[in-house]
């Protein structure tokens, strides 16, 4: 599963399609009344204040139901109430918040899943985030296969010739893209910025449709990768890309891209949400 790189998904919508689904396989194990209460805290993940007509608003429960739930959650302590009659969310969600932020650490998360990966798809494998126009290594675990370009935690490489790079700004915010582009402009000259924002248009494009960009040959000659960005649940932006490499010569970029990406997606889906 991919997140749109349009907008991804708020926390409410997803848990309203969850709740959905656990109606539609009438499952029996699912506490609604429960359910319902969280869909009250998800509505504050953009919103610092909300009054009782917005709950009902945007979770489209009955007022009835809206105001029993924010009584229960008042009580708890996941909501309080300030002085203008606006809900907001209270001790008891803000010390969850801040145990599950303290313990949130993606790159030390991810990298046993990365040596896993590595191992088990004979790929080199590695997370990076965008620094300054260059996408900056912070994980890294290679493949048994021999590669011309030795990568290492804090090596950095171009964004618009690796897949890594491409990804990240793929999935970036208009305003990142726009930053990227900038920094391009800046460091590089008037013919190497041309195909670069070209390049990067048309991987934006690609991961549009297909969800991965991918790089053959185009930042060494030996070496094929696809990448696909990593969505922080816990921050609610795309914080990394992920990507997976080979020698080129062992593969047909379509075929490679076949088998190895639908891992990949999963593989950053569970980066990026926590999930052991």
């Amino acid at each position: 599963m991919t997140t749109s790189t349009s907008a991804a998904t708020s926390l409410l919508e997803r848990m309203d399609h969850l709740m959905g689904q656990s109606k539609d396989d009438n499952d029996r194990q699912f506490v609604t009344a429960l359910g319902r209460g969280l869909v009250i805290l998800a509505a504050f993940e953009h919103h610092e204040r909300l009054t009782h007509q917005q709950l009902c608003q945007m979770t489209k429960l009955p007022k009835a139901t809206i105001s029993r739930l924010i009584h229960t959650l008042t009580t708890l302590g996941f909501l309080r109430t300030n002085e203008h009659g606006q809900y907001q969310l209270g001790s008891s969600a803000v010390r969850l918040s801040a145990t599950a932020w303290s313990r949130h650490d993606m790159v030390a998360y991810a990298e046993p899943l990365l040596r896993q990966f590595a191992s088990e798809n004979e790929v080199s494998v590695n997370l990076a985030t965008e620094v300054e126009g260059e996408m900056r290594y912070h994980a890294c675990c290679r493949s048994p296969a021999r590669l011309s370009v030795n990568l290492q935690v804090g090596s950095a490489v171009p964004v618009a010739r690796t897949a890594i790079g491409r990804a990240f700004y793929a999935v970036s915010s208009q305003a990142r893209q726009a930053t990227i582009i900038s920094n391009l402009k800046e460091n590089l000259s008037d013919e190497d910025y041309i195909h670069a924002q070209s390049a990067l248009t048309q991987a934006a494009q690609h991961y549009e449709q297909y969800g991965y960009t991918v790089s053959d040959g185009e930042f060494s000659t030996d070496i094929l990768a696809v990448a696909v960005g990593v969505y922080d649940v816990a921050t609610g932006q795309y914080a990394y890309s992920l990507n997976a490499s080979v020698p080129s010569a062992n593969w047909e970029a379509d075929d490679y891209a076949a088998i190895i990406v639908p891992k990949l997606q999963a593989l950053a889906e569970r980066i990026g949400g926590g999930d052991a």
